[in-house]
């Protein structure tokens, strides 16, 4: 068994009365990719968002890379479905703002994060300009500037067409390969299966299944 890189104990998430997540358990180890499965409002986005730092549970404990996750936060990779990137910039010109962010880790260059995914860091047109899938892979270089030990992605393959969502998975295998721990949510499983060693099955904010494959 490998080493855990996160660990979630009895995590709940209340709004007043509405639970978003309810007294979840997981061990995530390293190196290994997590798929994570569930309706629109099962809590997959509230749980990636609690391991990631921008959430703090009502109720339970997180740790990922032994620390509480807000500490851990220049050492974990946030993709939100939101691009988070400014339309009037060019990709490399994103990419150099947010490597402000992390003045004291060693960032990959825009260039380098820009290659990985295989987008050209001299293309001068606006994010605004991209297609959907470009959009997608600026913003996983942008996450993996900081060379982060854990990923989450919300959602990577979002208003994709079938040929940019398959240049998408590409690079999670690659990642993967590499690897890269990560968990990813995804309405679109049979897609996204080749990456997962786990998948996770969310409902109503619990966790109720896990399967190793």
């Amino acid at each position: 068994m490998s080493a855990a890189i996160a660990t979630v104990e009895d995590v709940s998430k209340l709004y007043g009365r509405f639970a978003a997540l309810r007294h979840v358990s997981a061990t995530l180890e390293a190196a290994r990719c997590y798929l994570l499965l569930g309706e629109n409002g099962a809590g997959k986005s509230t749980l990636l968002r609690v391991l990631a730092g921008l959430l703090r549970p009502t109720l339970g404990t997180v740790r990922v890379l032994n620390q509480p996750p807000a500490e851990a936060r220049g050492r974990i990779g946030y993709m939100s479905h939101a691009a988070m990137l400014y339309d009037e910039l060019t990709a490399r010109e994103n990419l150099e703002y947010a490597a402000k962010l992390y003045p004291e880790q060693a960032c990959l260059s825009a260039e380098q994060a820009l290659r990985i995914v295989g987008l050209d860091p001299t293309l001068m047109r606006p994010v605004a300009q991209y297609s959907q899938g470009m959009r997608q892979r600026t913003s996983l270089a942008r996450v993996l500037l900081s060379q982060p030990e854990l990923l989450l992605l919300d959602e990577p393959f979002s208003n994709m067409d079938r040929a940019s969502a398959e240049r998408m998975l590409a690079l999670l295998v690659d990642l993967r390969a590499a690897g890269r721990t990560m968990v990813l949510t995804t309405h679109q499983r049979e897609l996204a299966e080749p990456t997962a060693d786990v998948v996770l099955t969310m409902q109503s904010g619990a966790l109720t299944s896990a399967e190793t494959r």
